[in-house]
């Protein structure tokens, strides 16, 4: 069973689009809606793509000075580059790892896509070492493809 309640939030999404929401709106919205779905959610931010590097455009939870990642740097970058989202149980496994706070200990990324064309991504910190598990994964991966459609 998954934490986050991907339905609910992806019905908010819609309902935000049909109401004129801007595409600002909606990223942040996602940002805010998995946000508060609590531990391990510690930050949630979205990167759009844009050319060679990806670039944060919402966050909800802990700032970061991370606003540019260029493709392949990092876990974010990485799944750009691959194509493959990135379920990182320990950042610090990771050698190319940027890392946004001293506090962060695991990393979901999950690619926004439309089709095989790569928009951008969510990214979700925890401070909680491998809290991510398949049924998260298919909770984010259900949010992100909304997103995609409603971009």
């Amino acid at each position: 069973m998954s934490i986050l309640d991907s339905d609910k939030i992806v019905t908010r999404l819609r309902a935000a689009f049909n109401h004129g929401n801007s595409r600002q709106q909606l990223l942040a919205l996602a940002t805010h809606l998995i946000h508060d779905a609590g531990p391990p959610y510690t930050s949630v931010y979205v990167y759009m793509l844009r050319g060679d590097e990806l670039v944060l455009e919402a966050f909800s939870g802990r700032e970061t000075e991370h606003t540019r990642i260029a493709v392949g740097r990092g876990v974010c970058g990485t799944a750009v580059a691959t194509g493959d989202d990135q379920n990182v149980g320990d950042v610090r496994a990771v050698q190319n790892y940027i890392a946004c706070n001293v506090f962060t200990r695991s990393e979901l990324v999950v690619l926004i896509r439309r089709g095989s064309h790569i928009l951008g991504q969510i990214d979700i910190d925890s401070d909680v070492s491998d809290p991510f598990t398949t049924d998260e994964e298919r909770a984010v991966r259900q949010i992100a493809d909304a997103l995609a459609v409603l971009l």
